[in-house]
């Protein structure tokens, strides 16, 4: 255990299984106590905190639905009350829905759209407010994706929600900065992840994919924690405004079949 995040507390979204494990575990390995938070799957939460405790760090656990302002507020609330505080927030949680556009419905569309750019507003605003009424610094930290800038058919509510991001991020960065607070954009290409499970089992399609990615392979969840914590400690502590791309060069190979 190294302590380049000592004394910090951190929240994590949708860190019960994931990208969102994989950095709660990396921050507490380095001297993080993190908030694991999780909607509806406990047992992941529960397993996230026993690597957390394995590795020498410390963890609660909060049911919130970002989706919901209220759910959001009490994730914030959990930290200060349980934790004293809050140091750095990490947007992961997402969802995406594989449909046409013509048949894209607004139940979908707003399911979306309101995991992955709403919560993360309000979630960032809840964060921020607390940090701002006393005085601190703070590190936000968004999951965004590569199609945060490259086109994705038939999931074109998932990069509505990612370009939104993109912009909240860039303005972020601008009207915080002045608080001493980053903001950065974390974007992942094909990750190793539950949310790709059917782009695994789908040989064809997954090696379709592997011959867009000049390393040949698909990233780990451990590869976006490493970038996340970089971000987070004191090493990223003059880079604001920005999307750090973690997708082994797909951006740059990527063409529709």
């Amino acid at each position: 255990m190294s302590d380049r995040l000592k004394g910090k507390v951190a929240i994590i979204t949708g860190s019960s299984s994931g990208i969102g494990q994989a950095i709660a575990v990396r921050f507490a390995q380095e001297g993080a106590t993190v908030v694991i938070d999780y909607r509806n799957h406990p047992e992941g939460a529960d397993a996230t905190k026993a690597q957390v405790e394995a590795a020498g760090g410390k963890a609660i656990t909060v049911q919130a639905d970002v989706s919901k302002l209220a759910d959001t507020q009490n994730l914030v609330d959990q930290a200060w009350s349980q934790l004293g505080g809050c140091d750095i927030l990490v947007n992961n949680a997402g969802v995406e829905k594989n449909a046409p556009f013509l048949e894209v419905t607004e139940a979908d569309y707003d399911m979306v759209l309101d995991v992955n750019l709403k919560g993360a507003f309000f979630l960032t605003q809840a964060f921020v407010k607390r940090l701002a009424a006393a005085k601190l610094p703070g590190r936000v930290i968004n999951i965004s994706s590569v199609h945060e800038d490259m086109v994705f058919p038939n999931f074109t509510s998932y990069c509505c929600s990612k370009g939104g991001m993109r912009m909240m991020m860039r303005n972020l960065a601008v009207e915080l900065g002045p608080l001493n607070i980053t903001v950065n954009n974390i974007a992942p290409g094909a990750i190793n992840t539950p949310i790709n499970a059917s782009l695994l089992a789908d040989k064809p399609k997954l090696n379709a994919l592997l011959a867009n990615i000049p390393l040949g392979r698909l990233g780990k969840p451990e590869e976006v924690a490493g970038l996340a914590l970089l971000l987070a400690s004191e090493d990223g502590g003059y880079t604001t405004g920005s999307t750090f791309v973690v997708d082994g060069g797909l951006m740059r190979n990527y063409h529709e079949q």
